[in-house]
């Protein structure tokens, strides 16, 4: 299913989208029509809406639009994708009439492999904005996996563990549940996470995860994953604390969307 604001989409439009690349979005794992945290979902558009566009979204009609989309029973991925077909690059700076493109995919069942991942410099622009410009994450996640890991984990110039390409990244420390801290898109998983009480924030560095006990991704698509190796440093796939998260996860409650 592909709509733009309620109806089907307009080729010319998905054509402005794929050209000009200026847009923000979430994604929804759907399950049976409920959905965790749809709440943040929402604020996120609103909020990225501000930020690029300069302009006001109207929730309950997105929220509307997103029902239209999922069936009734079964696992989805639903994504919200916000753009101003009118924008390119010769009039980017006029005033934007934001639409909302609603597309949804069956999904696979639960669960996910945990993931072997390699640490690079890099930091996405502008990364509280989930933007749809993913040129630079793409490029390094396919360097990485045909160097033979799954993924890349993001640090900056200090050696700050930032997070992964598509996930943020949590880790065990003396037992502890710590958050690394940094410039990077706060997750709906890791935000229903931190608000269950689970974990502090902290700065970690790539040197410092010697010293953990396990490391571990969190994906609203996924829940929470191991991550079994970074670079060359191994990581148990069963930690006790990291399969309690991912059982934590499964328990929180998830709303109608």
């Amino acid at each position: 299913m592909t709509e733009l604001n309620g109806s089907p989409a307009d080729p010319e439009a998905l054509r402005t989208l794929a050209l000009t690349n200026y847009g923000h979005f979430t994604t929804m794992a759907v399950e049976d029509g409920r959905v965790r945290g749809p709440e943040l979902h929402l604020d996120r558009l609103a909020r990225d809406c501000r930020v690029l566009f300069d302009a006001p979204l109207d929730l309950a009609q997105v929220r509307a639009w997103a029902r239209r989309a999922v069936p009734a029973t079964g696992r989805c991925t639903v994504r919200i994708t916000v753009f101003d077909p009118a924008l390119h690059l010769g009039n980017i700076a006029q005033d934007a009439d934001p639409r909302v493109l609603v597309t949804a995919r069956p999904a696979p069942a639960a669960g996910a492999e945990p993931l072997r991942v390699r640490s690079v410099v890099h930091l996405r622009d502008l990364p509280e904005v989930k933007g749809v410009g993913l040129f630079g994450v793409l490029r390094l996640r396919r360097e990485a996996r045909r160097a033979g890991f799954d993924d890349v984990l993001f640090t900056d110039g200090d050696s700050t563990v930032l997070e992964g390409s598509t996930w943020n990244v949590g880790v065990v420390r003396e037992g502890r549940v710590v958050w690394p801290d940094g410039r990077v898109l706060a997750g709906t998983a890791r935000e229903l996470l931190r608000r269950a009480g689970t974990g502090t924030g902290a700065r970690v560095t790539l040197p410092e995860l010697a010293a953990c006990e396990a490391v571990f991704a969190t994906n609203a698509a996924v829940g929470v994953v191991p991550v079994t190796q970074v670079d060359d440093l191994v990581f148990p796939a069963d930690h006790p604390t990291v399969t309690g998260l991912a059982e934590r996860y499964a328990s929180l409650p998830a709303e109608r969307l």
